[in-house]
């Protein structure tokens, strides 16, 4: 599944890992050396994250129910933990740059 922001026309991702039990939003991304450049994860739901035993920076977005962008975290770094955004529904974590790199803004439209 890609990941593409509607409103500048990017793609962010081509390969989505949905998070979506108790287990899979716990495990995360711990464990995992990085992020592949076209990967991202999407957790659901959830509206704060942290980075404890991570190691490496993620760029984050904290999504609402429209699917457009409450909060972005640029190269948000291990140990590290957000505050809730409680307008947020999903959180999908990227590698650090992309936000960047695509010129992604809070509001922008993200389609799957």
């Amino acid at each position: 599944m890609a990941l593409v922001n509607s409103s500048r026309n990017t793609v962010l991702a081509e390969n989505v890992i949905i998070a979506d039990s108790l287990f899979s939003r716990m495990k995360g991304l711990l464990g995992r050396e990085k992020l592949g450049p076209n990967e991202a994860l999407m957790l659901k739901p959830c509206n704060a994250i942290h980075t404890f035993f991570m190691r490496f920076s993620i760029d984050c977005l904290f999504m609402d129910e429209n699917n457009r962008i409450v909060k972005s975290i640029a190269d948000f770094a291990p140990w590290h933990i957000s505050r809730p955004y409680f307008k947020s529904r999903f959180v999908i974590e990227l590698p650090a740059g992309t936000i960047a790199a695509t010129n992604t803004r809070e509001g922008d439209l993200i389609s799957f």
